[in-house]
């Protein structure tokens, strides 16, 4: 799915533009990944029917996720953001935070991603909805969008009280 929008709304010509944004998007799963995903889960992904066969695990899932999924969000995203007009940004952003948290809760209702330690859907969309601003700032100033997410990261953090023992 994620691979035909990028074909059918995406600037694959010029996919180099957003690339440093699309490893910025990576590198934070990347991040959960190594630091909670084992320790202090925020969520996991749960492999049902041939996934699970196959011996797929939430690891798996993600890297997917990282790889098709990101690059795709990242390029569509950032090609098709509007210029002008702030209400209109807004609104963009907007509906790109309902279609992350509609997957999300799609996924949630077939038991496809497991929430942990207080996180749930409401986190996910005020995640997803800071997510989308900060991967906007990053393509165009991406100092700023480092500044941002290190002190989203710090306020999760605090909020969510992450022991000191997830840095192995």
């Amino acid at each position: 799915m994620w691979i035909f929008a990028l074909v059918k709304w995406g600037d694959l010509k010029y996919w180099k533009k957003y690339y440093p944004t699309i490893l910025f998007f990576a590198l934070w799963d990347l991040v959960y990944l190594y630091l909670l995903s084992d320790l202090y889960p925020m969520w996991k992904f749960s492999p049902q029917g041939l996934d699970a066969n196959v011996g797929l695990t939430s690891a798996h899932i993600s890297l997917s996720i990282i790889l098709i999924k990101y690059p795709a969000t990242a390029i569509i995203y950032l090609y098709n953001f509007p210029n002008k007009k702030k209400l209109r940004q807004l609104l963009y952003v907007i509906s790109w935070v309902l279609i992350y948290t509609l997957n999300e809760f799609i996924d949630f209702k077939l038991n496809l991603i497991n929430y942990y330690n207080g996180w749930n859907l409401y986190w996910s969309t005020l995640f997803n909805f800071v997510m989308f601003l900060i991967l906007k700032t990053h393509y165009t100033r991406p100092l700023l969008a480092w500044v941002f997410s290190l002190l989203f990261v710090i306020f999760l953090w605090n909020v969510f009280d992450v022991p000191s023992k997830v840095f192995r």
